[in-house]
């Protein structure tokens, strides 16, 4: 009977420690600005490299996915170093030299504080490659490459 007490008393304690060394996992989504495949490798790398356990972006959407320890990291230091791969956030916007070292194919349509330069948010690279798809939409112009998005020429050189 004694033995059972301790195994009981035992189980009790471990299972105390164990809940109280347990990490608080925060999760969240969050818009951020992209274009391509080769954009959501750096977004995701970037994620975790700042603690994320789990970071996934949807390039559709422009939505990532996130989990992390709150012991760890903070939603900021993830969107910080997100921003510092060049991809604006909700809370941190990537710095012209971070956004202008990205890929011309990955550099997305920055929204601007100065609505009057009439710019619409668009870097001079991008507004050069664009032109009007069969539907009259705006759209990269890689048609001198077969059809291949700009990031599938990238990673065939």
């Amino acid at each position: 009977m004694k033995t059972l007490k301790t195994i009981s008393l035992m189980a009790v304690f471990i299972s105390l420690a164990c809940f109280g060394f347990a990490q608080k996992q925060a999760s969240e989504t969050m818009k951020v600005s992209g274009e391509c495949g080769m954009c959501k490798k750096k977004i995701e790398k970037a994620a975790k490299d700042a603690g994320a356990t789990y970071a996934v972006w949807n390039q559709d959407s422009k939505i990532l996915a996130l989990k992390y320890s709150s012991k760890s990291t903070s939603s900021e230091k993830i969107q910080q170093k997100i921003a510092d791969a060049g991809y604006d956030t909700p809370k941190f916007k990537a710095t012209d030299e971070a956004y202008n070292k990205l890929e011309e194919c990955c550099q997305y349509d920055r929204e601007t504080s100065d609505e009057n330069n009439g710019s619409n948010g668009m870097t001079m690279s991008n507004k050069m490659n664009m032109k009007k798809d069969k539907d009259g939409k705006m759209a990269m112009d890689c048609s001198g490459d077969k059809g291949k998005s700009c990031c599938e020429k990238k990673t065939e050189q």
